[in-house]
Protein backbone atom coordinates (compact mmCIF):
# COMPACT_ATOMS: atom_id res chain seq x y z
CA UNK A 1 0.00 0.00 0.00
CA UNK A 2 1.44 3.01 -1.15
CA UNK A 3 1.46 6.21 1.30
CA UNK A 4 2.01 9.87 -0.33
CA UNK A 5 3.97 11.85 2.21
CA UNK A 6 4.53 15.68 2.40
CA UNK A 7 7.63 16.77 3.64
CA UNK A 8 8.17 20.62 4.48
CA UNK A 9 11.23 22.11 6.37
CA UNK A 10 11.15 23.36 10.05
CA UNK A 11 12.16 26.61 11.18
CA UNK A 12 14.74 26.23 13.78
CA UNK A 13 14.23 25.79 17.32
CA UNK A 14 14.72 29.07 19.22
CA UNK A 15 18.74 28.94 20.44
CA UNK A 16 19.45 26.04 18.08
CA UNK A 17 21.79 25.60 15.11
CA UNK A 18 20.40 23.52 12.58
CA UNK A 19 22.70 22.44 9.41
CA UNK A 20 20.45 21.63 6.85
CA UNK A 21 19.74 17.81 6.26
CA UNK A 22 17.99 15.98 3.45
CA UNK A 23 14.01 14.82 4.34
CA UNK A 24 14.01 11.26 6.04
CA UNK A 25 14.63 8.46 3.20
CA UNK A 26 14.25 4.71 2.71
CA UNK A 27 18.49 3.69 2.34
CA UNK A 28 17.81 0.80 0.38
CA UNK A 29 14.47 -0.16 -1.39
CA UNK A 30 14.05 -3.00 0.36
CA UNK A 31 14.25 -1.10 3.66
CA UNK A 32 10.94 -0.73 5.69
CA UNK A 33 11.83 2.66 7.91
CA UNK A 34 13.10 6.08 6.53
CA UNK A 35 15.76 7.63 8.16
CA UNK A 36 15.77 9.94 10.58
CA UNK A 37 18.86 12.44 10.97
CA UNK A 38 19.89 15.12 13.41
CA UNK A 39 19.74 18.44 12.45
CA UNK A 40 22.22 19.53 15.02
CA UNK A 41 24.94 18.33 16.85
CA UNK A 42 25.12 17.20 20.80
CA UNK A 43 25.90 15.65 23.91
CA UNK A 44 23.75 13.57 25.41
CA UNK A 45 23.76 12.45 29.03
CA UNK A 46 23.87 9.17 30.76
CA UNK A 47 20.41 8.50 32.11
CA UNK A 48 19.11 11.97 30.88
CA UNK A 49 16.39 12.01 28.03
CA UNK A 50 17.20 14.40 25.45
CA UNK A 51 15.04 15.90 22.17
CA UNK A 52 16.79 15.96 19.28
CA UNK A 53 15.41 17.94 16.40
CA UNK A 54 15.35 16.90 12.67
CA UNK A 55 14.50 20.11 10.67
CA UNK A 56 11.70 18.70 9.46
CA UNK A 57 7.95 17.94 9.91
CA UNK A 58 5.51 15.96 7.58
CA UNK A 59 1.85 15.59 6.73
CA UNK A 60 0.37 11.95 6.50
CA UNK A 61 -2.62 10.85 4.57
CA UNK A 62 -5.46 10.67 6.93
CA UNK A 63 -5.80 6.64 8.24
CA UNK A 64 -1.88 6.79 8.47
CA UNK A 65 0.65 7.01 11.39
CA UNK A 66 4.50 7.18 11.65
CA UNK A 67 6.17 5.00 14.28
CA UNK A 68 9.65 6.49 15.12
CA UNK A 69 11.77 3.30 16.69
CA UNK A 70 15.37 2.76 17.23
CA UNK A 71 18.06 1.95 14.65
CA UNK A 72 19.60 -1.02 15.67
CA UNK A 73 23.33 1.12 15.10
CA UNK A 74 22.24 3.67 18.12
CA UNK A 75 20.91 0.33 20.64
CA UNK A 76 24.73 -0.86 19.82
CA UNK A 77 26.02 2.31 21.00
CA UNK A 78 23.73 2.00 24.09
CA UNK A 79 21.24 4.90 22.87
CA UNK A 80 17.77 4.24 23.34
CA UNK A 81 14.49 5.89 22.75
CA UNK A 82 12.39 5.82 26.10
CA UNK A 83 9.03 6.31 24.48
CA UNK A 84 9.74 3.40 21.04
CA UNK A 85 7.57 3.24 19.41
CA UNK A 86 6.55 6.89 19.25
CA UNK A 87 3.77 8.22 17.38
CA UNK A 88 3.11 10.65 14.45
CA UNK A 89 -0.08 11.32 14.24
CA UNK A 90 -1.82 12.24 10.95
CA UNK A 91 -2.98 15.39 11.97
CA UNK A 92 0.13 16.84 13.59
CA UNK A 93 1.91 19.51 12.02
CA UNK A 94 5.15 19.93 14.10
CA UNK A 95 8.84 19.20 13.83
CA UNK A 96 9.42 15.34 14.47
CA UNK A 97 12.18 15.47 17.31
CA UNK A 98 13.31 12.30 18.71
CA UNK A 99 13.23 11.59 22.28
CA UNK A 100 16.75 9.65 22.94
CA UNK A 101 18.98 8.50 26.33
CA UNK A 102 22.12 7.25 26.68
CA UNK A 103 22.43 3.58 29.01
CA UNK A 104 25.00 3.37 31.32
CA UNK A 105 27.60 6.25 32.55
CA UNK A 106 29.21 7.90 29.51
CA UNK A 107 27.81 10.60 27.40
CA UNK A 108 27.42 10.34 23.78
CA UNK A 109 27.92 12.86 21.53
CA UNK A 110 25.31 13.11 18.22
CA UNK A 111 26.68 14.81 15.02
CA UNK A 112 24.46 16.80 12.41
CA UNK A 113 23.79 14.56 9.96
CA UNK A 114 23.83 10.97 12.35
CA UNK A 115 21.31 9.03 11.24
CA UNK A 116 19.31 8.70 14.94
CA UNK A 117 16.58 6.69 14.57
CA UNK A 118 13.98 5.30 10.99
CA UNK A 119 9.93 5.93 10.63
CA UNK A 120 7.84 3.48 9.55
CA UNK A 121 4.48 4.52 8.25
CA UNK A 122 1.37 2.77 9.21
CA UNK A 123 -2.26 2.19 8.28
CA UNK A 124 -3.80 2.57 11.38
CA UNK A 125 -7.36 0.19 11.53
CA UNK A 126 -10.79 2.31 11.44
CA UNK A 127 -11.96 1.49 14.72
CA UNK A 128 -15.79 2.20 16.78
CA UNK A 129 -16.58 1.00 19.96
CA UNK A 130 -19.46 -1.18 21.49
CA UNK A 131 -20.03 -1.35 25.22
CA UNK A 132 -20.58 -4.99 26.25
CA UNK A 133 -19.29 -8.52 27.80
CA UNK A 134 -16.23 -9.15 25.87
CA UNK A 135 -16.25 -13.27 24.57
CA UNK A 136 -14.47 -15.84 26.89
CA UNK A 137 -11.31 -17.82 25.27
CA UNK A 138 -9.63 -20.38 26.97
CA UNK A 139 -7.10 -17.67 27.90
CA UNK A 140 -8.97 -15.96 29.43
CA UNK A 141 -7.61 -12.50 32.01
CA UNK A 142 -4.54 -14.31 31.88
CA UNK A 143 -1.64 -11.70 31.25
CA UNK A 144 1.98 -11.41 31.13
CA UNK A 145 3.51 -15.09 31.24
CA UNK A 146 0.35 -17.01 31.57
CA UNK A 147 0.67 -19.06 28.42
CA UNK A 148 4.28 -20.47 29.63
CA UNK A 149 7.98 -19.43 29.88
Amino acid sequence: MLAKLTWARMENMEGVNYVSQPAPEQATNGAAGLDIRAATSMTLKPGKVSMIPTGWGVELPLGYEMQVRPRSSMAKEGLIIPNSPGTIDSDYRGEICVLMMPLGNKSVTINAGDRIAQAVVCAVADTYNVFGELGKTLRGSGGFGSTGV
